[in-house]
């Protein structure tokens, strides 16, 4: 076949391998789920504006819900009543704490009664088992006094809980400065939702400072998504500049560059990256900073993979017919070598994205990552919420949504990589 056909089939051929990407399942999965976090990280601040670093919470790790003003509940311009048939066991259901449901359960299971007759999660029916065995006098065998009064103690706890008197509302007389009653308030009153001025609604709940917590984790995936990008790039281009020219010029050159190559090779890459970023220090560590430790720790693989496959492209005819047609060295390996390995060089990107995302929530981890006064990440996040306890307190939504949303962009930039692997690796099409 002649040069100029064989160059302009394999052009096509490529052409035709890239009109595949949106034909695959895998990659548009992964590209679908990337451009939804997209969408959203920008178009929630839009709902939500403020500074996500705002403490709204006056305590730690309120759980996920909505919250009503109390103060403009009794205020609400118009009171509505209801009689409801089991408000009054819902009320008691709510007021009965897990360890007192507990508590009752080990007392009547040292009394003898047997476990399937114990429905700790029936509040109604605990609490006709409870009154019907139990009594102060009752002297359970081997209970230390102290169980005994902590028993007595719950059960006077439990007579009030049915206790549903008209609770009295009173103010201070600015003139007197003595109280006056207001009004009351029974067990019949209800306020619709709408009429209270003040109602929050925290999806995610609030961290360790009270902050909103969905707001944090919009911001902090933006910030993570723009250090993953900038690392990417610069550990892309730097991988690929080495590679090309290693491959291509051969020789010292190419001696060098492996030199370098092989010695970053052996040294892991993460202890490295961990050992820079402590002698940056914690003030000069910003996104962008630690952004380019983490690129320039990690384009080893790319330039070893793009000089592999210089290798096996630059004695082509093609390429050799420029040699001779006296085409100078940046032409030859910018138009004859690197459309060639273009598909390689946008999968090498993807999952240098990827991989700079989780570097930096590790680093963060340990208390290496960007400094909270400028802007924070899905790791400095990690890094809170373990810091204050939130796996010890039971506050899932302070790190569990954070761990969803790295593996989510793992698994997408992953997907679209192993997609795109499919469409260009020959071994691997269908």
């Amino acid at each position: 076949m002649p040069i100029g056909l064989a160059f302009f089939w394999e052009y096509d051929n490529m052409k035709n391998n890239l009109r595949q990407v949106l034909k695959s399942p895998k990659f548009m999965i992964g590209f679908c789920f990337i451009i939804f976090i997209l969408v959203f990280i920008l178009l929630y601040p839009l709902f939500n504006p403020g500074d996500p670093l705002e403490m709204i919470g006056v305590g730690t790790f309120f759980k996920p819900g909505t919250y009503v003003s109390t103060y403009d509940t009794l205020g609400a311009p118009r009171q509505y009543t209801l009689r409801m048939a089991d408000a009054a066991e819902r009320r008691v259901a709510a007021k009965l704490q897990p360890e007192d449901r507990e508590g009752l359960r080990a007392w009547l299971l040292a009394y003898g009664i047997a476990e399937s007759d114990i429905d700790i999660d029936d509040a109604a029916e605990l609490l006709r088992t409870w009154w019907e065995h139990y009594s102060p006098d009752i002297r359970i065998s081997g209970m230390i006094r102290a169980d005994h009064n902590k028993y007595v103690r719950l059960d006077a706890k439990l007579d009030g809980l049915f206790d549903s008197d008209d609770v009295a509302l009173l103010r201070i007389d600015a003139e007197t400065g003595e109280y006056a009653e207001a009004g009351f308030i029974t067990d019949t009153d209800y306020v619709h939702i709408d009429d209270i001025a003040n109602v929050v609604f925290l999806p995610l709940g609030t961290d360790n400072f009270g902050r909103d917590v969905l707001k944090l984790l919009v911001s902090a995936t933006g910030a993570s998504l723009q250090m993953g990008l900038v690392a990417g790039v610069i550990a892309t281009v730097i991988g690929l500049t080495l590679g090309l020219l290693s491959g291509y010029i051969g020789g010292l050159f190419d001696d060098v560059v492996q030199f370098f190559n092989n010695t970053l090779t052996v040294i892991p890459g993460f202890i490295l990256l961990v050992l820079i970023s402590y002698a940056i220090g914690q003030e000069q560590r910003g996104t962008m900073t630690v952004a380019l430790v983490i690129g320039l720790t990690s384009w080893v693989w790319t330039a070893r993979s793009v000089r592999s496959q210089v290798l096996s492209l630059r004695n082509r005819d093609h390429v050799n017919l420029s040699k001779l047609s006296g085409h100078s060295l940046g032409r030859i390996i910018v138009t004859d070598i690197l459309p060639y390995i273009a598909s390689y060089v946008v999968m090498a990107f993807i999952l240098q994205i990827s991989s700079a995302i989780l570097a930096e929530a590790g680093l963060s981890m340990l208390g290496l990552g960007p400094k909270t006064t400028e802007q924070f990440t899905l790791g400095l996040m990690m890094n809170w919420g373990m810091s204050f306890g939130a796996h010890i307190n039971g506050a899932w939504w302070a790190y569990y949504p954070v761990i969803l949303v790295i593996a989510l962009i793992s698994f997408s930039l992953n997907l679209m990589n192993t997609g795109l692997d499919q469409i260009f690796n020959p071994q691997l099409r269908d």
